[in-house]
């Protein structure tokens, strides 16, 4: 497995990959890696002859506010569970590589962004997919793997890739839990032991929620009131959102259906935590 930190060397690489009728698969990352990361990781190697995975805490879909200074990182550790899962490279580009002084473009998608995390995040997607547009024109890959905790997140790349026709397909893996239910991320590191105690209404209140769909409720407000009223009961939780929206638009529905998102942002202390499910 190589490591490389500049675009030259990727593109480099991609092009003899190409010239051999390699297929690639891309994980693209902040670092700080966990066992969510590594099915992706995992999933790109069952489908690809090579897989490129980066690790770039990209500071564009940062708020000022927000913990780009204090993302946790450990370049080592994820360097060896990339090898030990079959990476063939890592891009781990420095902000200035990926941002020269002379940069000035951006890529802004309207409408899915709107709602969510975009709605108290402004500026986060516009960062997201100015940095996932890049990375997909220096890795060129034929798959790329997203996980569905940031559901939001996936759509828009989606709709990012079918509105520009970019030779890519985005695949969208499964939520891996801890043993308690909680969604892996690599936020859950900032939690005290009190704090990660508390944290499990939040996937406590995803599973409820799914039940309550499962038993017939298509009342949207009716299943965002029980879900508020579950989280309420933990004192260290703070609601951001409890929404129910359209899988592939974002927009709030008020009927329950096949392929509506409900998704929540909690905040326990300082840590905002995300997790959802999709009405199968």
């Amino acid at each position: 497995m190589q490591m490389v930190s500049t675009i030259k060397e990727v593109k480099d690489l991609v092009k003899q990959w190409k010239s051999e009728d390699q297929t690639i698969g891309f994980v693209p990352t902040m670092g700080y890696l966990h066992e969510g990361h590594g099915s992706l990781i995992s999933a790109a190697r069952q489908d690809n002859s090579k897989v490129v995975v980066s690790i770039f805490v990209n500071p564009k879909q940062f708020g000022p506010t927000e913990d780009y200074d204090s993302y946790p990182h450990d370049l080592e550790r994820d360097r060896s569970i990339c090898e030990n899962l079959g990476a063939d490279l890592i891009f781990h580009p420095t902000p200035e590589e990926m941002y020269p002084n002379d940069f000035y473009t951006h890529v802004d998608m309207p409408i899915l962004t709107e709602e969510l995390c975009g709605l108290n995040r402004p500026g986060h997607f516009r960062g997201v997919c100015t940095v996932v547009n890049k990375l997909f024109n220096i890795v060129q890959p034929d798959h790329a793997y997203f996980g569905q905790k940031d559901a939001q997140q996936l759509a828009v790349i989606k709709q990012m890739v079918k509105d520009l026709s970019m030779n890519v397909e985005v695949i969208g893996c499964p939520i891996v839990r801890e043993e308690d239910g909680l969604a892996k991320s690599s936020r859950n590191n900032y939690l005290s032991a009190e704090e990660r105690k508390a944290a499990r209404i939040v996937s406590k209140t995803i599973f409820m929620g799914e039940n309550i769909v499962k038993e017939g409720e298509t009342d949207a407000q009716k299943l965002i009131a029980a879900m508020k009223a579950t989280i309420e009961t933990e004192p260290m939780a703070k609601i951001e959102y409890v929404k129910a929206v359209d899988g592939l638009s974002m927009r709030q529905v008020s009927i329950i259906k096949p392929q509506t998102l409900v998704a929540i942002a909690v905040y326990i202390g300082k840590t905002r935590l995300i997790d959802n499910f999709i009405v199968e």
